[in-house]
């Protein structure tokens, strides 16, 4: 233990041992060397003798008191190693950097200069590779569905006490429609939450759909005739009511107003009257929210919806919009007050909706694998792909509806995301070129039977949704020619990865600089 004890302390600088001293030295120098190991002799003998007591005590804490400086030393000179290692590896690693001219990294930056990683080393691992660089988790924006149905159901609530006496439209309760509730987001921003609130003829009224031509199988021109129905019978029962075709206009003046003199237009619903009618409901009936102590709202112009924005304390903005519609039947097909965008049609025009069955369509599909959403994530890319350009985001979606009911769910997991996508895009192409997309509901035999259809839809022909492309002849080349700019948006996405990740990065090397 004595002699561990010298060595460590000798490697420390702390002792050392006696030089022998040479004889070509003169005497004067011999002496002080001579005198010099004695007191070495003399220094290490008390030193070892108190490391001998302190042993004897096995007393650790009077030992490092003792080896105190010594640990100073030590620690100093171990640090000075540690950094030279550090800057020395550091070297090695600098020098290894390929050099880069400045002319060619101004001029990639401008080009959206992105590091790509490296590529793997298996060639089995290729689709893997390019799968994680597009497959993005993007946000679930069915997250907040259920708060967005329990405001929409609040208001309706506080509706139905409000009209309890009047013949306004009696309001169903609402679906949620659209790609927000069947969990993708086109656009990637934030979503607009759209439900459709069914209608109902208020009481002594009855509504008459009226489609459009028989040509016109998707009935864009369909409208919804109010007719006054006798109620005399119904007056024994109910006091508060009178008979719209049997009472004068005097005794009518006694009650409210009829539907067709409040939100109709020559004996047919108007839409523009009904959304406005709902708007100002709204505003005057917010403060009643429970959801007022938490959120301002603020009604956005729309004229055929109600679309309104709340905001709360975190500044946080969530958008809703509804939808009014009619029933055809008993059926999942409604006639709306939805129009297409860059459209203009008559306020008394409902076309036909299949955003209810749409819905249901893609509930079924989750029902039938819960665990995996992959096909919203393909739907999204894609969508996203063709933003922009004459393709509408429709499209995209008829196209996965098609291929979820012709490829096998099984087929649908992660490690076929580039599989699924490069069919959509072939599909697309496919579909230009023969100038061809059937509709999903007309005439399908493939749609699952949990969504009900009017027998319009079940007995007819497939509707062609590039109708277009065959009445106007440079119609094709120019849907060529927008499918190569949506085939270089994919190539660049595989190539570079998902364009957020090269903007975040942009940003980030803007702000070094």
């Amino acid at each position: 233990m004595v002699s561990a004890t010298f060595n460590f302390l000798a490697f420390l600088g702390l002792v050392e041992s006696p030089v022998e001293v040479g004889d070509e030295l003169d005497e004067a120098t011999n002496e002080r060397m001579r005198q010099y190991a004695e007191e070495m002799q003399q220094r290490m003998a008390q030193l070892l003798l108190e490391i001998e007591q302190i042993e004897k005590q096995q007393s650790s804490t009077h030992m490092g008191a003792l080896l105190l400086s010594a640990t100073q030393y030590w620690q100093f000179w171990a640090g000075v190693v540690v950094a030279l290692l550090f800057i020395w590896n550091l070297w090695l690693f600098l020098r290894d950097l390929p050099e880069h001219d400045s002319e060619e990294e101004s001029s990639s930056s401008e080009e959206e200069e992105v590091r790509v990683p490296p590529l793997p080393n298996d060639a089995r691992d290729v689709p893997r590779f390019i799968a994680e660089r597009v497959y993005l988790p993007f946000p679930d924006p069915t997250v907040r569905c259920a708060l967005v149905e329990e405001i929409v159901g609040d208001l309706l609530h506080i509706l139905d006490s409000v009209v309890l006496r009047s013949f306004f439209p009696n309001l169903q309760r609402a679906i949620g429609v659209g790609s927000a509730f069947e969990g993708w987001n086109p656009h990637m921003k934030d979503p607009v939450y759209r439900l459709l609130v069914p209608m109902t003829a208020p009481r002594g009224h009855s509504f008459h759909l009226e489609l459009g031509n028989e040509e016109d199988l998707l009935a864009r021109k369909s409208s919804i005739r109010v007719e006054l129905e006798c109620t005399c019978e119904r007056e024994q029962d109910s006091e508060d009511m009178l008979c719209f075709l049997h009472h004068s206009e005097e005794e009518l003046k006694k009650q409210e107003p009829s539907l067709l003199d409040t939100l109709c237009t020559d004996s047919y619903l108007d839409a523009e009257k009904t959304a406005r009618w709902f708007q100002n409901f709204v505003k005057t009936a917010w403060v009643l929210m429970p959801q007022s102590q938490v959120y301002n709202v603020e009604v956005l112009p729309s004229t055929r919806t109600c679309k309104f924005q709340l905001t709360g304390a975190a500044r946080r903005r969530l958008t809703i919009e509804i939808v009014f519609g009619v029933q055809q039947e008993d059926s999942d097909i409604f006639l709306s007050s939805q129009m297409r965008k860059d459209t203009s049609i008559p306020s008394t025009t409902w076309p036909q909706s299949c955003s209810v069955a749409e819905r249901k369509f893609f509930q079924h599909v989750a029902r039938e694998d819960v665990f995996n959403s992959m096909h919203l994530k393909c739907m999204q890319v894609c969508a996203h792909l063709v933003e922009g350009t004459i393709f509408p985001t429709y499209v995209i979606k008829t196209i996965v509806m098609h291929h979820l009911t012709n490829i096998p769910m099984e087929m649908w997991q992660k490690m076929d995301f580039l599989r699924r996508i490069d069919d959509v895009m072939r599909c697309l192409r496919g579909c230009v070129m023969e100038k061809r997309l059937d509709h999903f509901f007309f005439g399908n035999e493939m749609v699952p039977d949990v969504i009900v259809l009017p027998p319009s839809f079940q007995n007819s022909e497939p509707i062609n949704l590039f109708q277009y492309l065959k009445q106007n002849p440079y119609a094709r080349a120019d849907a060529l020619q927008k499918f190569e700019v949506v085939r270089d948006r994919l190539r660049r996405l595989i190539t570079y990865g998902h364009e957020r990740k090269h903007r975040a990065r942009r940003r980030r090397r803007a702000d070094r600089q």
